[in-house]
């Protein structure tokens, strides 16, 4: 009786203790983050058949096991992995947000100061410090657009180093794991018991690399786990770590991404496929704000330039210069790098570069450009080139991509691109138009040096004759792009036309005239009909190219118009009106927006960009700390239940000594009565 009291006096003191001890354990790493409650699994132990039925024989612990849910763990992975990401996003947007809508450090307030120069320039063309403060402003302007272009390709850099200091995060996560997977196999094979403190560490470590990236996970025999990334690239299986690389990407050396090494190769990994966490964050806003800030700011940039710069070439400087000078004529104010284009690392050997130049569209007097906010790319099977708009993946091939001598591959996109030769079949190439165009604009040097140079006069000038009897009169005339070239040979100025009965007439033979922009059949002897206030336009192919004017109000027969060139007027500040204009024309996106009108949308989809991160990341947040709470609830270390479970062991502890106490006592008994 006393062997039976004792023994099991002991199994219930020795299960008292490990209740005690593992209570301690529990308060210990109350603090520990990624530790799970433990707790002890008490069995009885079988019974002794005796005749009076099974006798008790104590209890044993069964084992220390873990209060775990892999759901609520999966739930709180998962949504870790998601509010990284966000916050990752919202980190990154909210320097764009605030870069570009700074009040003093934006574009649009150095936008208005250039242009309210070029119309003090339009009021006083001869004054100097007119001119001065104008290219002045000028160069503040293309300084601001520098700072900003500067910014992003910074922002762009710095990207560059957190994508390959998360990558050597998540490579060190994933030899973590593999190594606690191999402990955690030894352990229990040899045990046969959960090792709870290596599951958590390991369960701790998948958190920690959900932070970086999402990473799903499958459970093997052993107690090891696999851990997989993007669409089931594996990073961990068992004991062995999978390692990621960075490296510069084939179509873009300027551009670090992410890649799969393996003993034969290192592969580059699509952006899509790597989700989630800080590493996804990053991706996705260098991809969808990042890169759209740059090319927006880019094109808003290019097409200032090149309008500015197109309407400048038709106007007259202080010397009388212009198009129509047989000497040089220095015109355009800006200079700005025309788009990139980026051969692929992997094109076959001896494929030919690729040059891209901008086009400047004419309308109505105005010019825009067609300039978009993607990149593109250019691809080749050996016979026909594909032209592929990255935002939406719209093509251009075959026909619809040369022009009519199959010299130029040719797109309405507002360049044009021309192969140094034949693309071979895989060759690729990227076209970035507007991404550098903001932080390599600048102010042309010799205009810089001598404003006298600015071509703010009209070149061409109209009159009505000195003996007129009638009341029309005549507008100022100005030259349209490509005027020396197609129109000068048919218009010798100076060029005089004569009202007769109802026509104009004296326009020279082979010239084409377009009347409000439709071309009119010349009657023999050069006639036109005349018309009131319409826009005339002596063109030598393709209208509005030439010289345009307007006649209004009722002539008389024999009174005449004429056209000449204009002397170095000094007064005239036509071009420099014009140039004004710009300021609030539609020169960009296809005529459908203004330079004011295009940064203030850049502006309002960066804020309305970072305001929908802000409040998706606040509810994620919550989301994360609902799931946390109720892991918590079930697997977190409560101190008032575990003081508890203390004072319940100890009684425990307490009561089964005093068991054995009764037990040693009654066998000193039995050991009196056998000595007496």
């Amino acid at each position: 009786m006393g062997t039976g009291i004792i023994g099991t006096g002991v199994s219930g003191l020795y299960a008292a203790q490990l209740g005690l001890q593992t209570t301690e354990h529990n308060i210990a790493n109350a603090n520990t983050p990624g530790y799970t409650r433990q707790r002890t699994i008490q069995e009885s132990n079988p019974g002794l058949l005796t005749g009076a039925g099974f006798l008790g024989q104590g209890t044993h612990v069964a084992t220390i096991e873990r209060v775990y849910s892999r759901f609520l763990t999966e739930q709180v992975v998962g949504s870790q992995s998601s509010a990284s990401e966000l916050d990752s996003y919202y980190a990154q947007i909210r320097q764009i947000d605030n870069l570009l809508a700074d009040p003093n450090a934006g574009l649009s307030p150095a936008l208005q100061d250039f242009f309210d120069s070029v119309a003090q320039l339009a009021a006083k063309p001869s004054d100097l410090p007119s001119r001065q403060a104008m290219i002045s402003t000028a160069e503040a302007l293309s300084a601001r657009y520098q700072s900003l272009g500067s910014q992003l390709a910074q922002m762009n850099d710095g990207i560059n180093g957190e994508i390959k200091a998360s990558v050597a995060d998540i490579n060190s996560y994933a030899e973590q794991i593999a190594s606690l997977n191999q402990q955690i196999g030894l352990a229990q094979v040899a045990s046969g018991q959960p090792a709870n403190d290596l599951l958590d560490s390991r369960d701790q470590l998948i958190l920690e690399l959900n932070r970086l990236i999402r990473a799903k996970t499958t459970s093997n025999s052993d107690g090891s786990v696999n851990v997989y990334i993007g669409s089931g690239q594996q990073l961990v299986v068992g004991s062995q770590a999978v390692a990621l690389a960075t490296m510069s990407s084939a179509a873009d050396p300027s551009r670090v991404v992410v890649a799969l090494k393996s003993p034969a190769s290192t592969q580059e990994m699509p952006e899509k496929l790597l989700k989630g966490g800080t590493l996804g964050g990053l991706l996705a806003f260098r991809s969808e704000s990042l890169d759209r800030a740059s090319r927006d700011l880019g094109r808003n940039a290019a097409s200032l330039a090149l309008t500015f710069n197109a309407q400048s070439a038709l106007g007259q400087d202080l010397s009388g210069r212009s198009l129509l000078s047989p000497a040089g004529f220095e015109s355009a104010l800006f200079d700005v790098s025309a788009p990139a284009v980026i051969a692929n690392a992997n094109n076959p050997a001896g494929s030919p570069s690729v040059s891209a130049t901008f086009v400047t569209l004419p309308f109505s007097g105005n010019f825009y450009t067609d300039l978009g906010n993607s990149d593109y790319r250019l691809t080749s099977d050996g016979i026909n080139a594909t032209l592929t708009r990255l935002s939406d993946n719209k093509q251009w091939s075959g026909a619809t991509l040369k022009d009519v001598n199959d010299a130029l591959l040719l797109d309405s996109q507002g360049f044009t691109l021309a192969p140094a030769g034949v693309l071979p079949a895989g060759a690729s190439y990227l076209i970035q138009p507007t991404r550098d165009a903001a932080r390599n604009l600048s102010v042309n040097r010799v205009l810089a040096a001598d404003p006298g140079l600015i071509p703010a006069a009209g070149p061409i000038r109209s009159a009505a004759g000195a003996n007129n009897t009638g009341a029309a009169t005549i507008s100022a005339a100005s030259i349209g792009p490509g005027y020396p070239a197609a129109v000068a040979p048919l218009l010798p100025l100076p060029f005089i036309m004569e009202y007769q009965g109802g026509n104009l007439q004296g326009f020279p033979a082979g010239a084409q005239v377009a009347v409000d922009g439709v071309i009119v059949p010349l009657a023999p002897g050069g006639i036109v009909p005349y018309k009131s206030g319409a826009t005339m336009t002596i063109v030598g192919s393709v209208p509005p190219s030439g010289v345009s004017f307007s006649i209004a109000g009722l002539p008389n027969n024999g009174d005449r118009f004429s056209i000449d060139l204009n002397p170095a007027a000094v007064a005239d500040g036509r071009n420099a009106l014009a140039l004004g204009q710009l300021q609030i024309q539609d020169t960009m996106s296809g005529s459908k927006a203004s330079f004011q009108e295009a940064y203030a949308q850049l502006v309002s989809e960066a804020g309305s960009k970072t305001r929908q991160l802000q409040v998706t990341s606040d509810a994620q947040q919550a989301i994360l700390a609902q799931a946390q709470a109720s892991r918590e609830s079930l697997s977190g270390v409560n101190l008032d239940e575990e003081a508890a479970n203390l004072i319940r062991y100890q009684q425990a502890y307490q009561a089964a000594a005093k068991a054995m106490q009764i037990g040693a006592s009654l066998f000193d008994t039995i050991l009196q009565i056998a000595a007496g």
